[in-house]
Formats: structure tokens, C-alpha cells, sequence
């Protein structure tokens, strides 16, 4: 993690920020959920070629504005001023930005809303649906997830080891028939709990979020140039969303991840890099 995080007042809420690169390098606004959706090696490469690296924690995650099990005080909608008002408390004008999961839809949002603050757009593992139920023409979670889900139990999230196995097993529940790294996914769950205020929120509270009206009808008035990047083996959102996502937004392109789920494998962060690196670079 990098050493210069902030609690900032964003919209009422405390946001946990963090900063690296040169302050008047090409900035590129990282949205997950929490810092840790993005790899330190992702981040050390794209600030390595000249980029400035914001990301921070959305709230209910991280060091980040906690709310009561299942009483989220925000909206999806809320969730994108939030990231407006981290460009804002970061001095960046415009930004290229990249959502993944969760954060595609900040990302979609913002893009829509807030288009004077979008140089690119770029989409990892994301949908153009909102939460909820899925539009008949996409396909929906993969059946082995969800029976995985419904017939795991939660844990005693206040016992730490519990809180990391139940992680690692949603991890590896996410990489579908993608590329798995145990030890990873496990030192990265034991990260996430040692730095969230609570972990249980983290993992539940967007999902009684309210989700706003409807946007997938207003894709075609994106104007930032847009990449789509989604994994072949994506059981959460299965690739049929990122085709539906570049086939909506005007001159979108998509990528295929081989061997990826619905989060980033080593093996994936040197392609992800790449492909930020080129349209970041004004």
C-alpha cells in the first residue's frame, strides 16, 4: 500500500485517499472498492511510465466512512459524487478512469454525469446493468457461484481467521476457471481485514444500496474514448456483460482477459498495464 494515504470529508462521508506520481503527470482515477482491488504492481507500473495514480477506499470499505450492517447511508449515485469530489479534493481536473467491478458502475455514472471530468473511460469486469436483477438479454451469475454463495455460511466476522477464510473461498469462488493463486488471495484478504473498519460491511453493504433509475438506455451518450477489459472466465459478471458494455457505448473496444475471473491474476496485471498505459498518455 502506499505510504501517503488521507482521510478527506468527501460529500459529508470520510474517503481514504491515496496519491502517487508527479502532480502534474496524466492522472489516472483507479475505482474498486476498497485500494486493495488494485495491485501495488499495477499502480508502481503505470506511475513508472509517467502516470499519477489516484485510488482510494468507497465508502463502507477500507479506512473509509462505515455505515451499519445493511443500512448503507448512500446510493450508487452518491458513490459517483464521491469520486468527483476525490478529483476535486486532488486537484484533478479531468482524469482517466478506470472501475472495476463496483466501481464500473462509479465509473459508468461518471462518465454520463460528469463528462467534462473524463479524459478515458476503461471497464474491468463490470456490467452495464445496474444491481439487481440482470436484463434478459445478458447472462446473469454463473449457477456454480451462486450455489456456492447461498450455501456458504457468513462467518463470525469479529474472528479475524474466520473473516480471512471466508475471503480466500470468495475469492476463489470468483476466479471461476480463471487462473487461481491461493497464497495471493490470501495475503490479500488478511490485508483487507487488517485495514477495514468492518469487513462484514465491506463485503455486504453495497448490495442495499440504492441503485438510482436505470442507465444502461443512456450508454450511447458516453463521449470518452472507451475500453472495455473483461475476463474470458468471469462467473460473476460472464463476458456476455463486456460485450454488451463495448456494443453500447459509442467506438467502445474490448479485450479479452484469457484465464481471468472477476478479479485481476498476476498474469493479467502486465496486459491491464499496457492497455492503460497508451490512451493515459495526454
Amino acid at each position: 500500500m502506499p505510504g501517503n494515504e488521507r482521510i478527506l470529508t468527501i460529500n459529508g462521508a470520510a474517503s481514504c485517499v491515496a496519491v502517487q506520481g508527479g502532480v502534474d503527470d496524466p492522472a489516472v482515477l483507479l475505482i474498486g472498492s476498497s485500494m486493495l482491488s488494485w495491485s501495488d504492481g499495477l499502480c508502481y507500473r503505470l506511475v513508472a511510465d509517467g502516470r499519477r495514480v489516484i485510488r482510494y477506499d468507497i465508502r463502507d470499505t477500507g479506512r473509509s466512512e462505515s455505515y451499519p450492517p445493511g443500512e448503507p447511508a448512500y446510493s450508487l449515485a452518491d458513490l459517483a459524487d464521491d469520486a468527483v469530489g476525490v478529483l476535486d479534493a486532488t486537484a484533478t481536473e479531468r482524469a482517466h478512469v478506470v472501475g472495476m467491478s463496483t466501481g464500473g458502475w462509479i465509473a459508468q455514472l461518471l462518465a454520463l454525469n460528469h463528462p467534462e471530468r473524463v479524459a478515458t473511460l476503461t471497464l474491468i469486469a463490470s456490467r452495464p446493468n445496474p444491481p439487481g436483477p440482470v436484463d434478459d438479454d445478458l447472462p446473469g451469475h454463473h449457477p456454480a457461484l451462486m450455489a456456492r454463495i447461498m450455501n456458504t455460511s457468513a462467518p463470525d466476522w469479529s474472528d479475524e481467521r474466520a473473516a480471512v477464510d471466508h475471503l480466500v473461498g470468495q475469492a476463489r469462488a470468483l476466479a471461476g476457471e480463471g487462473a487461481f493463486d491461493e497464497a495471493s488471495a490470501r495475503a490479500q484478504a488478511e490485508a483487507e481485514v487488517a485495514r477495514t473498519t468492518d469487513i462484514q460491511c465491506a463485503t455486504t453493504n453495497i448490495a442495499f444500496a440504492d441503485p438510482g433509475p436505470r442507465w444502461r438506455e443512456r450508454l450511447g451518450d458516453i463521449t470518452a474514448p472507451t475500453l472495455v477489459l473483461h475476463g474470458e472466465d468471469d462467473p460473476f459478471f460472464p463476458i456476455g456483460n463486456g460485450e454488451a458494455l463495448a456494443a453500447g457505448i459509442p467506438n467502445a473496444r474490448l479485450v479479452r482477459l484469457d484465464r481471468v475471473g472477476h478479479r485481476l491474476p498476476a498474469h493479467a496485471v502486465p496486459i491491464v498495464a499496457e492497455e492503460l498505459i497508451a490512451p493515459t498518455a495526454g
